[in-house]
């Protein structure tokens, strides 16, 4: 590669990952500004404690399907399409969310949290957009910076529940809904800026340089997917890593705020407590991404279920409403769910050919969402019959399959 070449994807780089960390700060916005009344709001259109967390479980499960589907279209016509269109869609999604408080009908309810999944998919896709031009060496730190981008938005989001509530009455809408109501108006805003500045297309340009040509995919890509794991078991090791940290993850934050609530804790208190847990997850990401290309990959994964495990065992044992182990345990919660998933990522952008790499980071996101959809549906379930505190036991079982995900990553070329 000349110097100049060197030099042209290097300024790019730098241009694509600004756009992302833009994009992502607004995106995130959107996304967390109703993980606090979610559940709530689901309660009080079902009537049931145990359906209250099937709107976050709808919206896992939409972002496990969207995340296929929007690494195919990513596939066939770059990174900047994919997730303009997840962004656009997860807009419907909040929007129905919203009529469906004015309705009062949970089916519509689900069915928009459905479509909100997709940018939730997109907004997951954009830190493997980092990693398309990023150097092996600084592959953890550019995607690092990406996911730590979410923390703008995303601890900004569940804080602004007052103010929700305020263009709620504005609106002449359910308050609950109100969050979803601005989360519309902020996935647009992100997608407006990446229409129009993520130029050139990241991958399109790591494509044409590395003199790779992608066919449309006809069918399934699986079989790729099938053969990349089959030749490198450590990316198969770093995708199971990468769904049970968040299906442990997703599992606890989703019952959080009802056991709280439980104990008469305030929906504005339950509001900082989630803004702590999403702290945890995005704003020490550079630290994890440096720390992972500092001392290894699989190194990283094994700390974050070490961290996780702590987490859980706060939560296990937090009393209902407001206390310092639920506050100190979701933080962990997050921080936790950090290194694992910078770490996990990373593993599959190093290990996997260029010509499949939307292929298998898609699958990723896919089995990742399907396994917290599934955690996410019996989470409610677990509190309903045997309360908060088995729902923590639970999730340490899960937790226990980072832990020999990291064991069998430690043994690849490039994680340790």
């Amino acid at each position: 590669m000349s110097l100049d070449t060197a030099a042209t994807l290097a300024a790019a780089q730098r241009h694509t990952v600004r756009t992302l960390v833009a994009a992502q700060a607004v995106g995130a916005m959107g996304i967390t500004i109703g993980i606090a009344t979610a559940s709530l709001l689901a309660r009080d259109l079902s009537g049931s404690t145990q359906q209250a967390g099937l709107v976050q479980t709808a919206q896992v499960l939409g972002a496990a399907v969207a995340a296929f589907w929007l690494a195919r279209l990513m596939s066939r016509w770059g990174r900047r399409r994919g997730l303009v269109i997840g962004l656009v869609t997860g807009a419907i999604g909040s929007l129905l969310c919203v009529l469906a408080g004015v309705l009062g009908s949970m089916p519509l309810l689900l069915f928009g949290a459905v479509l909100l999944g997709t940018t939730t998919a997109a907004n997951s896709a954009a830190r493997f957009a980092a990693t398309d031009l990023a150097l092996p060496e600084h592959r953890a730190r550019a995607l690092s910076v990406v996911v730590w981008a979410t923390t703008i938005g995303a601890v900004a989001g569940p804080n602004l529940t007052g103010l929700s509530a305020w263009v709620a009455q504005r609106l002449q809408i359910p308050e609950l809904t109100g969050p979803f109501a601005i989360g519309a108006v902020a996935m647009l805003v992100a997608a407006l800026i990446l229409a129009c500045w993520l130029r050139p297309d990241p991958l399109l340009l790591a494509r044409q340089h590395a003199e790779v040509t992608v066919a449309t995919p006809a069918g399934t890509s699986w079989g790729r997917v099938a053969e990349v794991i089959r030749a490198e078991p450590a990316v198969g090791a770093a995708i199971a890593g990468l769904a049970l940290a968040h299906a442990v993850m997703v599992a606890v934050m989703v019952m959080t705020p009802l056991h709280m609530d439980h104990g008469g804790a305030h929906l504005r208190v339950i509001g900082v407590v989630i803004s702590i847990h999403v702290l945890g997850m995005f704003a020490f990401s550079p630290l994890v991404g440096w720390l992972a290309d500092a001392i290894g990959r699989a190194a990283v994964l094994g700390a974050g279920f070490a961290i996780l495990m702590v987490s859980l065992v706060l939560c296990g044992f937090a009393p209902e409403g407001h206390s310092w182990q639920i506050l100190v345990g979701l933080f962990l919660l997050g921080l936790g769910w950090s290194f694992a998933t910078v770490a996990a990522s990373t593993l599959i952008s190093d290990l996997t050919p260029l010509h499949s790499r939307t292929d298998v980071q898609g699958s990723a996101d896919m089995v990742m969402g399907l396994t917290a959809a599934a955690a996410g549906a019996l989470a409610g379930v677990v509190v309903g019959t045997l309360g908060y505190a088995a729902l923590n036991g639970f999730a340490g079982v899960l937790a226990l399959g980072v832990a020999v995900a990291a064991w069998v990553a430690g043994r690849s070329r490039v994680s340790g």
